[in-house]
């Protein structure tokens, strides 16, 4: 997927932006605890150095984001006054938040910005439009995206697409906004396809990919892609039962995708010489961070268990796979890393791509639950070449698929 042709967040720096309206399409979608508190604010602060740019430069910033998955409508618990709260401390400044999404509240606080003000919009998906199948109504949501950017003399603002974890969607603040405004990609798109494409072009070998989380068929489509271009793929968490099920092995209780077993048999054909799943299982009775634990051969899961991580040899065999590797890609898991007593899979085999990358491999870490655990284990994030924040994104992307955000800005 060219990246050449798209304008930057440079570019646009370059026309001047001092006065100007500008939108963001950032990722904000972090986790929050019961509490409303958020538990992993690494997408607000990869959304910070676009915004830093744009306000220093006089830009009257306006900011477009979600959280979770509100049901096209205002809900409390899906509110982005937290968010704003968290990415104001990150900016060093005030960042207002609108009462609505492109409501009488949200125009009147866009009409009074001033040079280098950050405005972030009420949780978008909380207008039914942005999400909507019909091309007419989510471009009506994005003309009144435009609007808020638009100058008093009716001369269009800018958009600077900046939500990577988004860009596979074809929404209204992703995807039809650059239509209706001259486009440019923020830092973090620009980055991410640049690392992405990376790993696509003919890198350095060996090429080592790790994939775990729960489904196989979450994974087939990568895992069909990257088997024919890794050396060695390596298979855990969940969906490694699937896999285990496939050799002919009971998986007691683990999670399984029965209709995914004959798929995972061909695959297991297929590419013999390049899958490497697990030879040992910690299981427990029970899916608790208290349950009892016991480390058992792969192909001896007791009936009335489940596997909750991969064992300490399944972690050896793993790290001297990526011991030598050039280049690494992990996207998911290896275990249920947020209970200590299921957390040694993840940890091992992240700390093996640490201690890869510091003897100069090129890894990156694909979004999502992977970056969590990277966070939450207390592993340094300068251990990795990347860490993505868009884990859907970045999947689809390594499967080939045209992604819309991204397609949107060749144009």
């Amino acid at each position: 997927m060219a990246s050449s042709s798209i304008k930057s967040l440079d570019d646009l720096l370059a026309e001047g932006v001092a006065g100007r309206g500008v939108l963001v399409r950032s990722d904000l979608n972090v986790p929050l605890d019961d509490e409303g508190n958020i538990t992993d604010p690494g997408r607000i602060i990869a959304s910070v150095p676009t915004l830093q740019a744009l306000s220093d430069a006089g830009a009257k910033v306006v900011v477009a984001a979600h959280l979770g998955r509100p049901k096209g409508s205002p809900d409390p618990k899906f509110s982005l006054a937290p968010v704003a709260k968290a990415l104001g401390d990150k900016l060093g400044r005030h960042v207002q938040l609108a009462g609505d999404v492109v409501g009488s509240d949200a125009l009147a606080r866009a009409e009074g910005l001033t040079d280098g003000d950050i405005l972030l919009l009420e949780n978008i998906r909380f207008d039914a439009r942005e999400t909507s199948k019909d091309d007419a109504d989510r471009s009506s949501l994005a003309r009144a995206l435009a609007e808020l950017v638009s100058a008093p003399d009716g001369s269009a603002g800018a958009f600077v697409s900046d939500g990577f974890g988004v860009v596979h969607r074809k929404q209204a603040s992703v995807y039809d906004v650059a239509a209706v405004l001259p486009h440019y990609a923020g830092r973090l798109v620009a980055t991410e396809v640049k690392v992405l494409g990376q790993l696509t072009a003919a890198g350095e070998r060996p090429y080592a990919v790790v994939l775990g989380g729960s489904k196989v068929s979450d994974k087939l489509a990568v895992i069909e892609n990257l088997a024919t271009k890794a050396d060695s793929l390596l298979i855990g968490g969940g969906m490694c039962f699937t896999f285990l099920a496939a050799q002919g092995y009971s998986v007691g209780d683990s999670l399984l995708e029965e209709s995914m077993v004959e798929t995972c048999h061909r695959l297991l054909d297929t590419y013999a010489d390049v899958l490497h799943l697990p030879v040992d299982i910690v299981v427990a009775p029970k899916f608790a961070a208290d349950s009892p634990t016991e480390t058992v051969a792969a192909d001896q899961i007791p009936d009335g268990t489940m596997g909750l991580d991969i064992g300490p040899e399944s972690v050896k065999r793993f790290t001297a796979l990526l011991s030598n590797a050039k280049t690494i890609f992990w996207n998911g898991p290896m275990g249920v890393f947020e209970f200590a007593a299921f957390s040694a899979g993840t940890r091992g085999v992240a700390e093996a791509i640490v201690a890869a990358t510091g003897k100069g491999a090129f890894s990156v870490v694909g979004g999502g639950d992977s970056a969590a655990a990277v966070r939450q284990l207390g592993l340094p994030e300068d251990g990795f070449s990347h860490i993505s924040t868009g884990g859907g994104a970045s999947l689809e992307y390594l499967e080939g698929k045209t992604l819309p955000g991204i397609d949107v800005l060749l144009h």
